[in-house]
């Protein structure tokens, strides 16, 4: 038929969405040693688990010998974006990047999966997103079970794509920013600090975004809590959906413009890392990339800004605590953001810091990554629980809603007792504790 599309012109298309990053895959001298830190490797052993395997396999697209099918849609989502492989090749090579081009180009190929598009169909339209989050934090209890001191829910009913015995974060009955005013006034601010407290701060670990107020309050800074500010894109750019993403970040970038802000400061590494690579994502829009670029030198992680900017530690209470720390691969390989949120650990009196084996590898979220492939998602939880588990500690922190989530799970399926905090969370006790004295 004249209308018949053959193998070989589908080869070659496939192969021109990769084109531009040849260059980039060919510097893999596959040394293999992204193995060694790859998370997903450690437990499947598998080849086209690791960088170099799913670099092969786009080398494989563009000469041809491969089409981007539903298996190799498969293989590059067996990725967790944990950034090792970047941090470990002695050859330089940004293999997380190109595994993210390689999900762009599986969309260009062959579409979004359904599910993925109606999700980030809500995603995007930020009123129907708020609603719907909203309805669940009402009703939420009808559906999810507390799990007492964990800060932690379980499921009555069997819930699409999520494991029945999973523990996952609360819906807050009243999202974060509705329980405040957009500006949240100080007498002689010290500085204008905006919060861009992201979804899971909003919605579900209210918590936490309480903490970074009040320690920003009592650090004696004015707080501006923008109520039309939006996803930050992660979820969608890092599944290669980067045109969606970026009408995202451009979003957020028209929101912050409106306010007369010294700073912006988030509590999610993730976020943070997101608000930062907005120049990067829209690089090929000078104008957007500009403005962008105003705004990410404005960001700062909230420990990252305590340190920077002084904050107070002659009025802190004793926490009689042991603390052990998990730092989350986007603060730890992303913004390079580690000695900051044990600084004021270690600057909380009472508290005693023992630092985890391998407390710097990934807990094995990766987003949605663990909903989609639980069963793994948990064999590398459970390596990260047995190294909290040998700490003894009472509490373990983390600065990343999404680790603290999927660690809390880990807790709960193996029956320990730990709770897991933001670091400012137990800097803001502190504040508490030490107004009682």
């Amino acid at each position: 038929m004249a209308n018949e599309i053959t193998a070989e012109e589908i080869n070659k298309h496939d192969a021109t969405l990769l084109k531009d990053i040849d260059d980039a895959l060919a510097n893999c001298m596959k040394c293999g040693n992204c193995q060694a830190g790859c998370p997903i490797y450690r437990e499947t052993r598998k080849e086209f688990s690791v960088a170099r395997g799913k670099i092969s396999l786009m080398q494989a697209i563009l000469s041809g010998k491969l089409e981007i099918t539903k298996e190799f849609d498969s293989m590059m989502a067996q990725c967790l974006t944990c950034k090792t492989c970047a941090a470990n090749c002695p050859c330089g090579v940004k293999a997380d990047e190109l595994i993210l081009r390689g999900r762009h180009a599986t969309i260009k190929a062959r579409g979004l999966n359904p599910i993925k598009k109606t999700v980030f169909s809500l995603l995007s339209n930020r009123p129907l997103f708020n609603t719907v989050l909203r309805m669940g934090g009402m009703f939420g209890w009808l559906t999810f079970k507390d799990i007492p001191d964990k800060n932690a829910v379980l499921s009555r009913l069997p819930m699409p794509g999520m494991d029945p015995n999973r523990a996952t974060a609360p819906l807050a009955s009243t999202p974060l920013r509705s329980e405040y005013p957009p500006v949240i006034k100080v007498d002689n601010p010290r500085y204008k600090v905006a919060f861009f407290t992201g979804c899971t701060i909003n919605f579900m670990y209210t918590d936490m975004g309480k903490a970074v107020i009040e320690v920003l309050k009592e650090n004696g800074h004015e707080v501006i809590l923008p109520g039309a500010q939006h996803c930050c894109g992660t979820p969608v750019h890092v599944s290669g959906a980067f045109e969606l993403a970026n009408e995202m970040a451009k979003h957020n970038i028209e929101v912050f413009e409106r306010y007369e802000c010294d700073y912006i400061v988030g509590a999610c590494g993730s976020c943070v890392e997101a608000l930062l690579d907005y120049p990067k994502w829209l690089e090929d829009e000078p104008d957007w990339a500009a403005r962008a670029q105003n705004i990410a030198d404005k960001v700062r992680e909230i420990s990252q800004f305590l340190v920077e900017t002084g904050y107070k530690t002659d009025n802190l209470g004793a926490i009689n605590k042991t603390v052990t720390m998990h730092d989350p691969c986007h603060m730890v390989r992303g913004i390079h953001v580690t000695e900051q949120p044990r600084e004021i650990l270690k600057s909380i009196p009472g508290l005693n810091f023992v630092e985890m084996k391998e407390h710097d590898r990934c807990c094995g979220s990766g987003g949605s990554f663990s909903l989609a492939h639980y069963e793994l998602s948990r064999q590398i939880n459970d390596r990260k629980c047995e190294n909290i588990k040998a700490t003894n500690a009472d509490y373990v922190c983390a600065s990343c809603p999404s680790c603290r989530m999927h660690i809390t799970d880990g807790i709960v399926q193996n029956k320990m007792p730990q709770v897991v905090y933001h670091p400012i969370q137990l800097l803001a006790e502190s504040y508490k504790l030490g107004k009682q004295k």
